[in-house]
């Protein structure tokens, strides 16, 4: 798919939130991949009217298949959706997004010029693109990012060092065991716990640093171990998040067959999950409290053509019926839920085809997928406090998605 560079700018408001939110959005759109961000730069307004605010800006490498054009729309639509208004020429505005440079086309309509006219000119535009796209190349005047960067005075953009992450106290006291969380919506889940002051305890195949035990749980005994280690690490378990699953989407994994696939679901999705849960489960109620989170798929409950659809509906429909019935087994010292994911946008969403991205535009209400973000914050919500009076939920992470 083509490369396209974007450039992001916010003069109005909290202008990094505005910034960190249009890059969320970018992410979650269908047919768009977002590559590379820049970090943020600080700028005094350039040709704006008298008293207007400094500008933070940001550039984006993008990997799409949309045109130009329908590329602009988004980005109108995104500034309008942000609070933008177009009160007259370089008024301040809470978000700025402009198409710089679209692969090597040369674009010259009255609503699109591409490469951006005065992209080769301003270096608060220059500085952010040639952090990680320095050397495309300006397709009209045949010059790199960073020799166009050379020739423009950069004395005035100043680099704004990101702040460290607010860390609040939602989870504070509590400890966690997240299973499958050295990547995707496990490791989302465990750092949104460590942003609530949660004391986190990791798993995965392999070894990793910190506060974590490497066991493969397709092994009934791993998994034992895995309760065992963990109880005994922190001398207790408040939240289980039982995460982990067999990846059959993506690597050599893809290339299984049915019965390959259907194996590897069924001992790490399905058994490991119950084992455990029954396990840490018994354990939490003994000691007085707990809660577990599940994960299942929404789809499950409706159904999705293809291998896919039948491996998964069976072994996440199974886990969400597990659930229901563990809740009632723990109550009323444990609480125990299910998150049902539905189009989010993890390894396997990153690379889907334009078919794929379509099915995720016209299947989910909200237009765009999910991301790792999404099911993180209401894992967190499900384990605090907040959620005391919930056991037994299926709750739908999947943008109001709903089929017969």
């Amino acid at each position: 798919m083509p490369l396209a560079y974007l450039g992001l700018g916010s003069n109005l408001g909290d202008r990094r939130a505005a910034l960190d939110a249009a890059v969320r959005r970018l992410r979650a759109e269908p047919g768009l991949r977002v590559l590379a961000v820049s970090e943020y730069y600080e700028t005094a307004p350039v040709d704006c009217p008298p008293g207007s605010g400094d500008y933070l800006n940001a550039a984006a490498a993008v990997e799409t298949d949309r045109d130009p054009h329908d590329i602009l729309k988004l980005l109108h639509r995104i500034e309008h959706q942000f609070g933008r208004v177009r009160t007259g020429v370089n008024a301040p505005r809470t978000l700025d997004l402009d198409l710089l440079l679209y692969g090597d086309r040369v674009i010259d309509t009255p609503d699109l010029v591409v490469p951006h006219p005065r992209l080769h000119e301003r270096a608060f535009v220059l500085i952010p693109l040639a952090a990680i796209a320095g050397d495309a190349v300006h397709p009209t005047l045949g010059k790199t990012v960073c020799e166009l960067c050379a020739a423009v005075p950069t004395g005035d953009v100043r680099l704004v060092p990101p702040p460290e992450p607010p860390v609040t106290a939602t989870l504070a006291g509590l400890t966690a065991l997240v299973t499958g969380s050295t990547s995707g919506i496990g490791a989302t889940v465990a750092e949104a716990f460590r942003l609530q002051s949660a004391s986190v305890i990791t798993h995965g195949r392999r070894a990793d640093v910190g506060k974590h035990i490497a066991v493969d749980l397709s092994d009934p005994a791993a998994c034992d171990r895995l309760a065992d280690e963990a109880w005994a690490m922190s001398g207790g378990l408040d939240v289980v998040v039982l995460n982990a699953g067999a990846d059959t989407l993506t690597g050599d994994a893809a290339k299984w067959s049915f019965d390959q696939k259907l194996d590897a679901l069924l001992a790490v999705d399905l058994k490991a999950t119950m084992r455990l849960g029954r396990t840490l489960g018994a354990r939490m109620k003994e000691r007085g409290r707990g809660v577990i989170l599940t994960v299942g798929w929404d789809q499950a409950e409706t159904g999705m053509e293809g291998d896919s659809g039948q491996l998964f509906a069976a072994m996440k429909g199974a886990v969400m019926c597990f659930t229901r019935s563990l809740a009632l087994s723990l109550a009323p010292e444990v609480r125990v839920h299910c998150l049902a994911p539905g189009w989010i946008r993890t390894a396997w969403g990153e690379t889907a085809s334009p078919a794929w991205q379509e099915r995720v535009r016209r299947e989910t209400p909200l237009g765009v997928w999910g991301l790792p973000e999404d099911v993180a914050a209401a894992a967190v919500w499900l384990a605090s406090p907040a959620a005391a009076f919930l056991t037994g939920q299926t709750i739908r992470v999947n943008g109001g998605a709903v089929r017969g």
